[in-house]
């Protein structure tokens, strides 16, 4: 038996959401989002999709609302699909934060080889990637970039996702791109994830009082109502998940254990989310270590990725 995702071939519907003045987002059912941020005289991208040949679509997206030059790519983490289509945009300034590049370093090259084996579509063009991404700027807790007289504040507010996770905020009309932290109708991925922290990066988000975020991935949410929604679904995602596994952690009980214990916590909720299935046996595998004490997470690698799947069959 493939993963899923394997078998997921089909192309998705591109949606370009104007999400607050000057700010888009460019979703695709459940495909990994990218933001636009347009200041006064250059423009601002926060995710660089998979390969430079997806990339060229969120740039055929901006020319089709600005001709102003791209100055800037923001990466919220480090996954391959977020990351390595950057060189398309030729932006003078990559910007990550120090953890996330950390990740890169010791992580960037299986992570690449085992999310293309496990979700070739996303890769379309793969062979135009230059390389890995490495960003020309990084900063601690958070920096501030003038795009002219408006204002972007890129912070580290807590581990969700990963442990390099940024949010993207624009003052001025209280938007938020939150990249994996926060996701609409789609499955959580958190093969690399931080259970137990994040609710309370969930709750940091919430008291900026974001009246408009561009998720991970899924829809734009647009309005306090559906943002308050995607905050509390993505909760209960992560929550169902980690809260069926720790008992069976607890007391010895195998992965697949565990494995059987969420399709029971989470299927009746979740079975009909955007790549449900494909983060399903990463989810239960990091949810199983970290209940067992394991705080770091392992890194994943073509060969991790299917010795894990075998123990899952059982």
């Amino acid at each position: 038996m493939a993963f899923a995702s394997q078998g997921d071939t089909a192309e998705k519907q591109i949606s370009f959401t104007e999400i607050g003045d000057g700010l888009y987002a460019f979703t695709a059912e459940g495909d990994p989002n990218s933001g636009v941020i347009i200041g006064d005289d250059s423009v601002m991208i926060v995710e660089a999709q998979a390969t430079p040949r997806l990339a060229q679509k969120v740039i055929d997206c901006v020319r089709s609302v600005t001709d102003k030059p791209i100055s800037h790519v923001v990466l919220t983490h480090y996954h391959a699909v977020r990351v390595l289509g950057a060189s398309a945009f030729n932006a003078d300034q990559i910007i990550m934060s120090d953890a996330a590049r950390g990740m890169v370093v010791e992580r960037g090259q299986e992570d690449w080889d085992s999310e293309f084996q496990r979700f070739p579509r996303l890769f379309e063009g793969h062979e135009s990637i230059p390389g890995l991404t490495w960003p020309t700027t990084t900063f601690s807790d958070s920096m501030t970039v003038y795009l002219g007289k408006r204002k972007v504040e890129i912070k580290q507010i807590g581990r969700a996702h990963t442990a390099g996770d940024s949010v993207i905020c624009v003052p001025d009309s209280q938007t938020m791109f939150t990249g994996d932290i926060v996701e609409y109708h789609s499955a959580c991925y958190c093969g690399d994830g931080h259970f137990e922290e994040w609710g309370a990066t969930l709750d940091a988000v919430k008291a900026y009082d974001p009246q408009s975020i561009a998720p991970g991935r899924g829809d734009a949410l647009v309005g306090r109502d559906m943002v308050d929604a995607a905050l509390a679904n993505t909760r209960d995602f992560v929550d169902s998940t980690y809260n069926a596994v720790k008992p069976i952690a607890a007391k010895g009980g195998s992965l697949k254990d565990a494995w059987d214990a969420v399709r029971d916590a989470c299927d009746p909720k979740f079975k009909d989310y955007a790549i449900y299935e494909h983060c399903l046996p990463f989810n239960v595998a990091r949810a199983y270590d970290e209940a067992r004490g394991i705080v770091h997470p392992r890194v994943w690698t073509a060969e991790r990725d299917l010795e894990m799947w075998e123990q899952l069959q059982g």
